[in-house]
């Protein structure tokens, strides 16, 4: 990738990519949010070398797509040299992380040119080839929209299973990241949890931008719909449990899409963006996110994207949703600012738990309250497993303090 950028250009770009750069040399590759470690996680121990790596090497920018790319050959490459001596976990281990790093590579790339759609590519040809390998059921899978359009996502299935109906979760990630890494190597908690998963590339998300299938309010209002309409043809899928879960800025596109699909039976979010218009993540943070965002919705003029980003907004679509709705947020969200997390919470007709980190950012986490308290990423996972089981429970908001301790009050 080269320092010239391609593809949307921002005012705030312009004016500030030179102290974009000088904020990489100063914090490293995750100033804008923890991107390493949510990279690194799902891929298990063995890649926290590659991380540290990656961290050293990216000082600017630019250097994010070679530095990826160069791990994503040497993972591929150590996958195919394995599977070559029959050596099979080691070949699945090593296409997982691979297809990551791939993945990886395409996020600074805001245009569908040459080198994004090879990413892409071998992102996908490395995460087909770990799903033969994996220790559970993989699969392929192709979601129709009313367009005619395809999504792109990846069905699991938990380790063992063998016949009966499954409660099943509808993955959505956020803005810079995509379906491959939404169902870890090794302990993942939905599998575990006997969850059946569709990891989803939704309109405009990674491989979907690729496609030629931009974000739009309308797309992400269908996709609930043409998900579950997918999951309930499954045999291994029981449709009276299915629940959605969004991070980031998935925690806007799953409330849209459970707004207009009543099958949807729960709702999870966390790290949320709730702002209506999202003037925070698009005016005031990194000039990257906008850049994003407007390849995502297929927009290369700003002042077209700014109309477009004045319609995006879960008023009118919250208030139809009366399933079951949990949300994590951060006390200190510096791109989505709280208060409009609890007007979203007040406009759910249905049971749902707020619940605040206290000190935390965006990225619900790594700070005391999520050490010491209720865990993330775990309390998402059992409180789907419990509300999709009929476990009623009272609408409250937790405060969960820096002791991990957890204040409890009504929600109305």
């Amino acid at each position: 990738m080269s320092d010239r950028h391609s593809g949307p250009l921002t005012r705030r770009w312009v004016e500030q990519r030179w102290l974009l750069d000088a904020t990489i040399r100063s914090i490293g590759m995750d100033w804008d949010q923890p991107r390493s470690i949510y990279l690194s996680a799902p891929c298990g121990p063995e890649a926290n070398a590659d991380f540290a790596g990656l961290r050293q090497r990216i000082t600017k920018l630019a250097d994010a797509s070679p530095a990826f790319e160069a791990v994503a050959r040497r993972r591929e490459a150590k996958a195919q040299a394995a599977e070559a001596e029959g050596q099979l976990v080691a070949a699945r281990d090593n296409y997982y992380m691979a297809a990551v790093h791939w993945g990886a590579a395409q996020w600074p790339i805001d245009e569908n040119n040459d080198a994004n759609k090879a990413y892409n590519g071998r992102k996908r040809e490395c995460f087909r080839k770990y799903a033969k390998l994996a220790d559970h059921a993989v699969q392929e899978a192709w979601i129709p929209m009313p367009g005619g359009e395809r999504l792109p996502a990846w069905f699991h299935l938990p380790p063992g299973y063998r016949e009966g109906r499954l409660p099943a979760v509808i993955a959505v990630h956020g803005m810079d990241s995509f379906k491959e890494h939404g169902v870890s190597l090794y302990g993942d908690r939905w599998l575990q949890r006997g969850f059946a998963v569709l990891a989803i590339d939704g309109p405009g998300q990674y491989e979907s931008a690729v496609l030629g299938i931009p974000f739009r309010m309308e797309a992400w209002m269908a996709t609930g719909k043409a998900c579950v309409d997918w999951l309930a043809g499954r045999t291994e899928v029981d449709a009276s449990r299915i629940g959605v879960s969004g991070v980031s800025f998935g925690s806007f596109f799953a409330t849209i899409a459970a707004a207009h699909e009543a099958r949807i039976r729960a709702v999870a979010v966390m790290s949320v963006c709730h702002e209506p218009g999202f003037h925070t993540i698009f005016e005031e943070a990194s000039p990257t996110f906008k850049m994003r965002f407007m390849y995502m919705s297929a927009i290369e003029d700003e002042a077209e994207f700014d109309r477009l980003r004045k319609t995006m907004t879960w008023e009118g679509h919250a208030e139809r949703i009366s399933a079951p709705y949990v949300c994590l947020a951060g006390e200190a969200d510096e791109l989505s600012p709280l208060v409009h997390t609890r007007r979203l919470m007040a406009a759910l007709k249905g049971p749902k738990r707020l619940v605040v980190y206290q000190d935390s950012r965006h990225s619900v986490g790594n700070v005391p309250a999520s050490n010491l308290g209720p865990f993330p990423p775990t309390l998402v996972a059992d409180w789907m497993a419990e509300t999709l089981q009929g476990k009623a429970f009272p609408s409250e908001e937790w405060f969960v303090e820096a002791s991990g301790r957890v204040a409890k009050s009504a929600l109305s």
